[in-house]
């Protein structure tokens, strides 16, 4: 078996033969005139005037080649007691279908279509009729304010907007209907067709002329074939958020993302095709772009749509019901869906009644997975759990552990080695090379590997400026880090995570790992605020697991204690309350930088992406509390 050191040498130093092996995976309608153009840095272009089109390498090949039968997509929904399995055949049909659906109102190639829908197949097939049709879709996660979903339909200007007609959230049902309404009406760009899949729990009432039955449609709809695309064309745009409050339209083009997600689902997942993968996100977020819908697809594999929680669907045990029934063989999922399952059941009790046996590894990432948590998750599963640290922009793992290759010794702490292709480097503010332990600013050595953003959409200055002006001939992930001498990466944070205590930079995130040591810790989140006299300060927020009753204020105390004795007095960690719940993302994030600014008496826009915001209302109060918001 070939070494991961070698494979990965051989990426940095020779990279377009590399990708060019890598490429041989993708059907080409007309072979790649060469596999990278460097000649306009950083606007660098993988397989320019290659033809191709990404929805026939994720179905209809796969149908030609004998897996027509093959269940392409497990849907499963325990909101609406529905488990559904759609064969790459009937996924071919539908998607036809609806491609015709979208060229009968006249979207075509280069035009953008916005999709704003739940966790239903029905989202894939929206998704993959507009790269049928070389149209560029934007999802939205459904959900998001009409404010929101206004701003990204005025910068993505659609043709037409797919919606459904609502969700169940928890035990609520949330209606689109309204919301997309509203965003049309705040919109300055004027959509004048609605396409809507109505949902038998929630019915929305249409406006004549202007919205469309997606059932009805179908049925009166010729299907589409695909439509021959160039490699460089763009594939989606995906909005993440940015630091002025207008979000950043992350462009994906078709030929490197098709080539870097079919090698990934192997060589980093041990995927192969026919076998069963559950990517637990949602399709609003990259990591349900990549690897829920593109990813499993391009390669074959069989994917799990799953509308549900970790928790209260029924209960802590959905996640090990799902694996058991679907015999899924690895999972992705965030650090915090985890966490919440080990605060609601934290002795596995539930885990204990399904038979896992298929199950043969956890993948997390979406924020930095604490040991506490890893080594909860592997005595409890008895399976390999890997940490590893990407980017919507950057569509894939920029540090991972290559279990297709050859699987690495686990570090806690470290989602471990960067990935073929990614040349990573930690440099100091003046752009100097650190030496192996010394944190400093995480960098990519550009050209970025095929699969990466190619610019934002409508906007390669601020593209330029966001990622490549800081550090030239890198891209900027402004995460900071350090690697250690056997070139393992470990990430602490986001740069303004780093908090400067009397001179000295310290990380928040080293804090947060020595507390969710604590037996009694269920998540937690420190975050720097102004002082005076030391310039900034540490405070923490934790969250208990369930059923325990001790006094905070004892256990504030043995955090206190932790900390020092880790980090030392230097840290003057000495403020730390708990809390119900902390404020997140929808992805399961928590909002540290909000945290922050309430905590310093600054102005904050409310992240778009939060999952309640009355939890910011709650540590507000705690805050002010602890005497940090004036009154």
């Amino acid at each position: 078996m070939t070494s991961f050191d070698a494979v990965f040498q051989s990426s940095i130093n020779n990279p377009e033969e590399f990708w060019a092996e890598a490429a041989k995976n993708i059907t080409w309608y007309k072979e790649y005139d060469k596999v990278l153009d460097s000649s306009n840095p950083p606007f660098y272009k993988w397989y320019p005037g290659g033809k191709m089109n990404t929805c026939y390498n994720a179905i209809d090949r796969h149908v030609e080649n004998g897996r027509a039968d093959q269940t392409a997509i497990i849907y499963d929904s325990p909101v609406t007691n529905t488990i559904r399995k759609i064969s790459y055949k009937e996924l071919l049909d539908q998607v036809s279908t609806f491609a015709g659906v979208l060229k009968g109102m006249g979207v075509g190639k280069g035009d953008t279509v916005v999709i704003y829908m739940p966790m239903i197949p029905e989202a894939a097939v929206a998704m993959l009729a507009c790269a049928r049709l070389g149209a560029i879709h934007s999802v939205v996660f459904g959900g998001f304010a009409p404010h929101e979903l206004a701003i990204r339909v005025d910068h993505a200007q659609p043709k037409v907007i797919v919606t459904a007609s609502g969700a169940i959230e928890g035990v609520k049902n949330l209606a689109y209907k309204p919301l997309v309404d509203s965003a049309i009406e705040q919109s300055t760009h004027k959509v004048d067709k609605v396409i809507l899949f109505q949902r038998d729990f929630v019915k929305a009432d249409m406006i004549d002329g202007r919205d469309f039955d997606w059932n009805e449609m179908m049925e009166k709809s010729e299907p589409a074939d695909c439509v021959e695309v160039d490699a460089t064309d763009p594939l989606y745009i995906l909005y993440t958020s940015g630091t002025t409050g207008m979000p950043k339209g992350v462009l994906r083009d078709n030929g490197g993302h098709a080539v870097a997600l079919y090698w990934t689902m192997k060589n980093l997942y041990d995927i192969n095709p026919g076998e069963v993968w559950w990517s637990a996100s949602d399709v609003g977020w990259v990591v349900g772009h990549s690897y829920i819908v593109y990813g499993p697809l391009l390669q074959g594999s069989t994917t799990v749509f799953y509308e549900g929680k970790p928790i209260g669907t029924p209960d802590a045990g959905a996640f090990w019901r799902v694996i058991s029934e679907h015999k899924v063989k690895a999972l992705f999922t965030a650090p915090t869906a985890f966490r919440a399952i080990k605060k609601e059941d934290p002795d596995g009790l539930l885990f204990k009644k399904y038979d896992t046996s298929c199950f043969e590894c956890l993948y997390l990432a979406g924020e930095r997975t604490d040991p506490d948590t890893l080594h909860w998750a592997e005595d409890l599963l008895g399976v390999p759990v890997i940490d590893h640290w990407w980017q919507t922009e950057t569509g894939w793992a920029i540090v991972g552990n290559c279990r297709g290759i050859e699987e690495l010794p686990v570090k806690e702490g470290s989602p471990t080695k960067p990935m073929p292709g990614y040349d990573v480097k930690i440099l100091d503010d003046e752009g100097k090379e650190l030496p192996a332990g010394q944190e400093g600013n995480i960098v990519v050595k550009l050209p970025l590997p095929p699969g990466t953003l190619t610019t934002l959409w409508r906007n390669d200055e601020r593209f330029v400026k966001s990622y490549m002006t800081t550090f030239p001939g890198y891209y900027e992930t402004s995460d900071g880090g350090y690697i250690d001498e056997d070139g393992y990466v470990y990430v602490m944070g986001r740069m303004d995570d780093v908090i400067n205590i009397a001179g000295h930079r310290l990380s928040t995130g080293a804090m947060e790992e020595i507390i969710a040591n604590h037996p009694d810790i269920a998540e937690c989140a420190v975050f720097g605020v102004d002082d005076k006299l030391k310039g900034q300060l540490p405070v923490g927020f934790f969250v208990v697991k369930a059923g325990v009753t001790r006094d905070p204020v004892e256990i504030k105390d043995e955090l206190v204690k932790m900390v020092r004795e880790s980090i030392g007095p230097i840290a003057c960690f000495r403020e730390a309350t708990q809390v119900v719940r902390l404020p997140k993302t929808r992805s399961g994030k928590i909002l540290r930088g909000t945290m922050r600014s309430i905590a310093n008496n600054k102005d904050y826009n409310m992240p778009s992406t939060i999952d309640d915001p009355v939890i910011l209302d709650e540590i507000t109060d705690t805050l002010r509390e602890m005497g940090y918001v004036k009154k």
